[in-house]
């Protein structure tokens, strides 16, 4: 493999370095999951079945190909950063949350089997901004 610089690169190919640092933080990396999925706002999403009842070690593997958690996978940005699958747990790692903070953005039990990608990107922006209300909280203090 031979190895060239960006200028070198860009008399061959047509090359779009995104900065990658500017969602270095949590709270930046929600941002973009939201921005994602208000992209497409009526996009249909699968919601994953049960996450508060499944064993931890059957839950951290959930995913659904076109779910929520599917559309932040997508994002070469967030991938870059580290991003690693769409599942459950490597969401959970990825953005910093709680079982039942990221159970609020994705769980079926709130909308039934689909979930318009606008109502995700709000479940999203509500766990930025910790408005998931007291029983969230409740159940995230006292759940383990």
């Amino acid at each position: 493999m031979k190895h060239q610089t960006l200028d070198q690169l860009s008399i061959v190919a047509d090359v779009h370095a995104e900065p990658t640092d500017l969602i270095a933080t949590r709270s930046q990396r929600l941002e973009r999951w939201a921005k994602l999925l208000e992209q497409n706002p009526d996009r249909r999403l699968e919601a994953l079945t049960g996450t508060e009842h499944k064993l931890p070690e059957i839950r951290e593997k959930m995913r659904h190909d076109d779910s929520p958690l599917a559309v932040a996978f997508e994002d070469t940005i967030l991938r870059a950063q580290g991003l690693r699958d769409d599942t459950y747990g490597e969401a959970k790692r990825f953005f910093e949350l709680t079982d039942w903070q990221l159970h609020e953005i994705v769980c079926h039990c709130h909308v039934g089997a689909t979930i318009r990608a606008r109502w995700a990107a709000s479940r999203v922006r509500a766990v930025m901004s910790e408005r998931l209300g007291f029983i969230a909280w409740l159940r995230g203090t006292f759940a383990h």
